[in-house]
């Protein structure tokens, strides 16, 4: 397992390194030991998995108000996507960046994504199945989002005219998050 350091605190890039056979391949996708080193040190509540059955999909840009913010651990099983995550975090010296990186199951790659971060990610393959445990319980109530497509961010997705739900359609702006929420403010 290699674990990457990005220009976003507490981001990383793990890639898990299979063992391959004549039958296959096996692979650890998480080992408390290792995360500790990195001080990654989230208790997964849920797990959860989706499927985008056309390329060109984008789902997201999504998170969750305090005091149900959650951290995650992206992976993908099957295809390919282009993720996309947003810093919310209030005094954050990367709040108001995304950082973005390709995962594909052969990349091998996973995000943890840490709390106050909106998640999102645009599918690059047919049938693409994502993976992904958080560490706090799903809470409707507290849901949010910023569109896909904001101009202030600008950001560089790989498509023109993605795919995209009625729902993802009409989150946020920054500009109306920020006047409305200011950030995402974390417990110490």
């Amino acid at each position: 397992m290699k674990i990457n350091k990005t220009d976003f605190s507490e981001v990383l890039e793990i890639t898990v390194l299979p063992v391959m056979d004549s039958r296959g391949f096996f692979v650890r996708t998480y080992d408390k030991e290792i995360f500790a080193k990195y001080k990654i040190g989230h208790t997964w509540v849920q797990e959860n998995k989706s499927l985008t059955k056309k390329a060109g999909t984008i789902r997201g840009l999504h998170f969750q108000f305090p005091p149900f913010t959650e951290a995650k651990l992206v992976s993908v099983l099957n295809g390919k996507i282009f993720d996309v995550i947003l810093d919310l975090r209030s005094g954050s010296d990367t709040f108001g960046q995304y950082y973005s990186t390709v995962i594909s199951k052969e990349n091998n790659k996973s995000l943890i994504v840490p709390r106050g971060f909106a998640h999102g990610f645009c599918s690059l393959e047919d049938n693409t199945e994502v993976c992904y445990k958080v560490d706090n319980y799903y809470h409707p109530q507290s849901e949010g989002g910023i569109v896909w497509d904001d101009s202030t961010i600008n950001i560089q997705w790989p498509i023109d005219n993605p795919i995209i739900s009625s729902k993802d359609k009409n989150l946020f702006t920054f500009r109306d998050f920020v006047l409305n929420h200011n950030s995402i403010k974390l417990k110490d």
